[in-house]
């Protein structure tokens, strides 16, 4: 799967034009949206809470969604050709990512944990959480991410687990780094962990990205600036928690997912993952 999802529009420019484009440009576009998006707020207009379909600023985002009437598909026969998962396919070792080799990767040692909730706040158990995310340098383990940072041999950066009884998961990972993209000139992406839920069968995943407190390029990048709420914004960053950081050992972090609700955790088209 990570074949398909990997982030590559910093590694393959979908627009000619686009990397001419200045910061100071994108800037202004993000500004001149959020602007029109408070006035029509304040009017009495719909709260947004997730991203827009066309995001001007997000270049190839014109093109990374559907342009045609969807079709309903036959969830069984998609069954019958998707991969299944149950308790027993699912190692507890999985979630720690700084194990999967024969030596210590590189970077600050973290741990991720939280819960998946519903819109009333009701646990959700027995969720395939899958995660994926750069190294302590801002590099995939991809082919397609050739961009001049060093590869940690002791770090491939995707795990998995399954939400407890009462909604809870957590993994032990490196701190990603930014990295570079091309949808304009010196265009860097926030440090960020990409999350992948299930429900009870492959028709219901969902894709989101978590963020850490704090980050400087927060304004300055498209993807995140595309949901135009910034209490929506908000929820994809996590809170430090040092009840979940270890004596000489890792710091922490902690993240809720929710699903349902007007409080839902922003989650990607299923056309566009980054």
């Amino acid at each position: 799967m990570f074949e398909e999802e990997f982030d590559d529009s910093h590694t393959i420019d979908t627009n000619p034009d686009s990397a001419a484009d200045s910061q100071d440009r994108i800037n202004d576009e993000m500004r001149h949206i959020h602007d029109a998006y408070e006035a029509a707020k304040s009017s009495g207009g719909a709260e947004e809470t997730q991203p827009r379909i066309d995001f001007a600023p997000y270049r190839s985002s014109l093109l990374r969604h559907p342009t045609k009437s969807l079709h309903h598909a036959d969830p069984e026969t998609i069954e019958l050709w998707s991969p299944a998962f149950g308790h027993r396919d699912v190692h507890a070792l999985e979630s720690d990512l700084t194990i999967q080799h024969n030596g210590e990767p590189i970077g600050e040692r973290i741990v991720v944990s939280g819960r998946v909730l519903d819109g009333d706040g009701r646990p959700v158990a027995g969720q395939l959480v899958e995660i994926w995310q750069a190294n302590a340098a801002g590099r995939y383990i991809h082919k397609r991410d050739q961009h001049p940072a060093p590869i940690d041999p002791n770090f491939t950066g995707v795990g998995r687990s399954i939400t407890g009884a009462d909604g809870s998961y957590e993994f032990t990972t490196i701190k990603p780094a930014p990295y570079p993209w091309k949808n304009h000139h010196n265009a860097w992406r926030p440090a960020h962990i990409h999350f992948s839920l299930f429900g009870t069968d492959f028709t219901q995943r969902m894709i989101t990205q978590m963020y850490f407190p704090g980050d400087p390029l927060f304004p300055l990048d498209p993807i995140y600036q595309s949901i135009t709420d910034q209490r929506a914004r908000d929820r994809l960053v996590a809170t430090y928690d040092h009840n979940v950081t270890s004596h000489e050992w890792n710091t922490g972090y902690r993240w809720d997912i929710v699903l349902t609700g007007s409080n839902r955790t922003w989650m990607e088209n299923e056309e566009e993952e980054h």
